[in-house]
């Protein structure tokens, strides 16, 4: 087999220009992932140094990405209090639902777009980046704070809406019948169900399942079980995030220390070619003449998306530095906006470089809105005893 020079001089390239960008974001304590997502935005088509064959790849690479961030997220919590909490956040979601799918419905209607139009919009708007929360909770080690398990509630719940919303969009933008939508929420309705009370009743047989001494064969069992979890949660539009995360929530104790130890350089990995692929994706050229529109609804949806954390960390009794975080990190925007996208996009000329313009702005602002907000100022003191987290 013949060893495709191109390729690999490109992923070198990459990679290495990815480590310059992640040590100086660190050198800064920032967020890599803003300089990740410009990277891509200067390699993609009409970029300053386009690579044409490592393109293939590195689509492949982000739709592992996304599984593996999520995968880890699961490993840090467990099933049962995690459902505790989804159930204690049903008020967040339909907050959530509401202050977000609106303006972009209001958009699509002032823009001229017919129904399918506005309805794509309205879901673009509502929908936060699970792959990019991850990392971002990650990053900013808020993975033990007091606000995250409201944030990652209001996460799982969209994932789940997209799995009733995506079926409906598809039948609808292809021509389809009413019937074809109803059968398509119903199937993918009940698979969500039925993943969630797997896990729930008989997660604790998967754990023990996969469990292995040897950290090899632990990695290839995760993994191998994560993905096809993943495929058949995305067969049915459950989204493959979802299904990671379950498998994450399942494992618990030392299995779920030891998959965190061996799974988080791969995860670094895949995750830095995730945001390198959202900025790969987009054609500078396009995104100038709808930047007024985009800037415009990414202010708006950048304060509906901070009053939904505030209001579900509040449903947690979290303190207002708290109620804050939650806000700022839902205000990325991703993988899900740019789905639906290309469910619709070649119906709506006007959605596609809209909605691609309002990701990037919202990827790239959301993790430096969160980096600085609801922190502990410099020099200043808590009371006695008090955690940032709990602030």
């Amino acid at each position: 087999m013949r060893t495709p020079v191109a390729l690999l001089l490109e992923l070198g390239i990459i990679l290495a220009a990815l480590s310059v960008l992640g040590t100086l974001a660190r050198r800064f304590t920032l967020s890599p992932i803003p300089l990740y997502l410009l990277a891509g935005l200067a390699i993609g088509e009409g970029g300053v140094a386009p690579v044409p064959a490592a393109g293939e790849f590195v689509e492949t690479g982000a739709a592992i990405g996304v599984v593996l961030l999520l995968l880890a997220l699961g490993l840090e919590f467990s099933l049962p209090e995690f459902a505790v909490g989804v159930r204690r956040h049903v008020p967040s979601a339909l907050v959530d639902l509401g202050l977000n799918a609106a303006p972009g419905a209001v958009a699509g209607w002032l823009l001229g777009m017919n129904g399918i139009g506005i309805l794509a919009l309205a879901g673009a708007t509502y929908i936060s980046s699970s792959g990019i929360v991850a990392r971002l909770l990650e990053d900013l080690r808020r993975l033990g704070n007091r606000e995250t398990p409201a944030v990652l509630s209001v996460l799982v719940m969209e994932d789940c809406a997209m799995a009733l919303y995506l079926p409906v969009l598809a039948v609808l933008a292809s021509g389809g019948q009413w019937w074809q939508a109803v059968l398509g929420v119903l199937a993918a309705g009940g698979a969500v169900v039925v993943a969630f009370t797997v896990s729930y009743r008989w997660g604790h047989h998967v754990g023990r399942l996969v469990s292995h001494p040897d950290a090899e064969q632990l990695l290839l069992r995760v993994l191998g079980l994560t993905l096809i979890v993943a495929a058949l949660a995305e067969a049915v539009h459950a989204s493959a995030a979802v299904g990671a995360f379950l498998v994450g929530l399942i494992l618990t104790g030392e299995t779920a220390t030891r998959t965190r130890a061996v799974l988080s350089p791969l995860r670094d990995l895949f995750a830095a070619v995730f945001f390198l692929a959202i900025g790969l994706s987009v054609d500078p050229g396009d995104l100038l003449p709808v930047l007024p529109a985009a800037l415009a609804l990414a202010a708006v949806t950048t304060a509906t998306k901070v009053l939904t954390g505030r209001f579900a960390a509040a449903r947690d009794q979290v303190g207002r530095r708290g109620r804050l975080r939650a806000g700022t990190v839902l205000i990325a925007r991703g993988e899900f906006s740019l789905v639906i996208v290309g469910l619709v996009g070649a119906t709506q000329d006007t959605l596609r470089p809209l909605v691609t313009a309002y990701v990037f702005i919202l990827a790239i602002a959301g993790p430096v809105l969160t980096r600085f907000t609801g922190t502990v100022p410099l020099g200043a003191t808590q009371p006695p005893g008090a955690k940032d987290g709990a602030a």
